[in-house]
């Protein structure tokens, strides 16, 4: 039986920011289910001090040691449970993990490292040896980094292989060569595989070291190969070009599910969704007081306010496009204050017609899904993106930039002799006309009523659940 461990920062439902968490919390469950007895799955992350007292009721004590990190001798427990099954391993330390968030603290990478040096120990002590490490993302960078450097020498790890995931090539993991062996636990013979423009980058070294590199789309594998796309690191990509591969994300089909979803004011699927997508669009105007209008076309921005998301593009045309047509437009997001600070002042002027709730509330979001009718998501660079994807299975068509997993998800409407083609509405140029013509093009065909529902039907049908990638995923695995 095949062992897969997953190694990662976050995972839902423990406690999770993002996308990461996401993917976390779903593909290994998918994995596990779709090769039933023939694989054995495992997930590591930090015990955070948010994570719930329902979930810690469930834990079981595995083990206690001493972690050496540099000069550093330090307390680890590990605790764990099995969920959908999976089994869930938590690295505990409150020093290091028992904080008001999970990221943003200067001892982020003595942080980090600590917590994938207690992974590889934790391995040795629970005489646990998987045939695959999976890592995500620079926070567990140094697992694979380790395995290479400092534990092929334990018998059961010598065959082991690695694979690294980039969620976001934007957080590489940069820090000055000043604490390679303070920090990392690494000597001058590892300055070379640590170092690249002139600093210590996790992420570089985990490419190197991995036996396999995956990225969440095939376009954003091809993306972060070039200058545009990969934050400086697409010398490292190219020149790894052979193992690097592209599987487009999932969603976890049974938390997002508005057949079945509690949180909204009325369930629906997409054989009968008009009357659904309607009540909940009028609960939320009651909520946060716009007209109670059904026939109102819907607008949603659900994102972190940021360049990078595409926001430049909407603040050039947010104005003229609440100005000049019957619509609502609600944005739910935290970010760069200049963005907070403009959708702001859009509600202030359009108070009929805008709410700009600067938040970020998971449950809420889902209210929005089922509520909108039309999805803004005009992304500059997007790795995957779950968002669209969540949009659709919630009937809100979306309009995106072709950029990323962005393109590989969601392809153009059209209509071939009477056939409706694609499942949203795209634009190819960085360029607010193009997001304003196809967000018009979405609310024409809002306005043409019988045409539209096909459309809502036939996106709401799209697949994105794991099931395709976790094959995928079990075929690179395969591979090694």
């Amino acid at each position: 039986m095949k062992k897969i461990l997953f190694v990662g920062a976050e995972t839902m439902p423990f406690a999770a920011t993002g996308g990461l968490g996401d993917v976390m919390g779903s593909l290994p469950a998918a994995l596990k289910a779709k090769e039933k007895g023939n694989v054995e799955v495992s997930v590591v992350m930090p015990l955070y001090g948010n994570i719930n007292d329902i979930w810690r009721a469930q834990m079981k004590d595995e083990a206690t040691f001493t972690v050496h990190l540099a000069w550093r001798s330090i307390y680890c427990g590990v605790k764990s449970l099995v969920k959908d099954g999976v089994k869930y391993y938590f690295i505990d330390n409150e020093f290091y993990f028992k904080r008001g968030a999970l990221y943003g603290f200067f001892d982020d990478g003595e942080r980090y490292a600590y917590f994938c040096k207690a992974v590889m120990e934790m391995l040795v002590h629970l005489e646990y040896y998987p045939d695959v490490i999976h890592a995500n993302d620079w926070q567990s960078a140094l697992a694979v980094i380790y395995l290479n450097t400092k534990y092929r020498y334990v018998e059961g790890l010598s065959n082991t292989k690695s694979v690294f995931t980039i969620h976001n090539i934007e957080y590489q993991g940069k820090y000055s060569f000043s604490i390679l062996g303070d920090v990392f636990d690494l000597g001058p013979e590892h300055y070379a595989l640590m170092r690249y423009d002139d600093c210590i980058n996790l992420m570089k070294a985990a490419c190197e070291c991995a036996d396999m590199v995956s990225t969440v789309s095939p376009r954003y594998a091809d993306e972060i190969k070039t200058i545009e796309y990969s934050h400086g690191l697409h010398h490292v990509l190219y020149r790894n070009s052979q193992k690097l591969t592209g599987i487009l994300n999932g969603i976890d089909y049974d938390y997002y599910n508005p057949a079945k979803d509690t949180v909204l004011c009325k369930n629906y699927d997409r054989r009968n969704f008009t009357k659904g997508k309607a009540e909940n669009k009028m609960a939320l105007q009651r909520e946060y007081g716009l007209p109670e209008r059904a026939d109102v076309p819907m607008l949603a921005i659900i994102s972190r306010l940021a360049t990078h998301k595409g926001l430049d593009l909407v603040e050039q045309i947010a104005y003229e496009l609440v100005r000049n047509h019957d619509i609502q437009f609600v944005i739910l997001g935290k970010g760069e204050a200049r963005y907070e600070h403009f959708f702001s002042e859009l509600e202030k002027a359009y108070p009929d017609k805008v709410r700009a709730l600067l938040t970020y509330d998971r449950d809420l979001s889902k209210k929005i899904y089922a509520a909108a009718d039309i999805f803004v998501m005009p992304s500059k660079s997007e790795p995957c993106g779950l968002s669209q994807m969540i949009a659709s299975r919630y009937g809100a068509v979306p309009v995106v930039r072709e950029t990323g997993g962005l393109a590989d998800s969601i392809k153009g409407y059209w209509v071939d002799n009477g056939e409706i083609k694609g499942n949203g509405f795209t634009f190819a140029n960085y360029y607010s006309g193009e997001l304003y013509d196809r967000i018009c093009a979405a609310l024409e065909l809002y306005a043409d009523k019988a045409q539209n529902k096909k459309f809502v039907s036939k996106i709401m049908g799209t697949d994105f659940s794991w099931a395709s990638s976790a094959e995928k995923y079990m075929e690179m695995y395969n591979s090694l």
